[in-house]
């Protein structure tokens, strides 16, 4: 699984025109899932995100993480986060779990979010045209993948 976090102000995502899922200040988290990802990535990706320090302590330090200051969550549904571009100038796919493997492992990852996290975690629609709006705070990015857990 790799995943881009972006610390936000706030964040909505929108399908045909109707605002699916929004927060305010928290996590919105874009992921991408390969055929080989299983419970051991989202747990592990789960755990990391939830305790992940990138928030500001009282003293402007980034100190805590969203289970600390009680931010928000949102996860939407990247294919692309796994391009290839090694070849050409148009980006293949092929490493992008299909959706049959990918639609149960995403919807475990939001609810295993949610359950590290002790709060609903607001989502977009797998799989569809989504119009993703955010506020980045810091900006703060961060890029993670379970096959690079260093």
């Amino acid at each position: 699984m790799r995943t881009v976090i972006q610390r936000v102000s706030e964040a909505s995502v929108s399908v045909s025109g109707e605002v699916i899922g929004e927060i305010g200040w928290g996590l919105l988290i874009l992921l991408g899932i390969e055929p080989e990802d299983g419970q051991e990535d989202i747990d592990w990706l789960c755990r990391k995100i939830v305790n992940m320090r990138i928030f500001d302590d009282g003293d402007g330090v980034m100190n805590r993480s969203a289970l600390d200051a009680g931010g928000g969550y949102l996860v939407i549904s990247q294919f692309t986060l796994h391009a290839s571009t090694k070849k050409g100038n148009r980006p293949s796919y092929i490493r992008a779990a299909k959706p049959d493997i990918a639609i149960p492992l995403y919807e475990e990852f939001v609810k295993s979010l949610a359950e590290h996290a002790g709060k609903t975690v607001e989502t977009g629609k797998f799989g569809a045209d989504m119009k993703v709006r955010l506020l980045n705070d810091g900006p703060v990015t961060i890029l993670l993948d379970t096959k690079s857990k260093e």
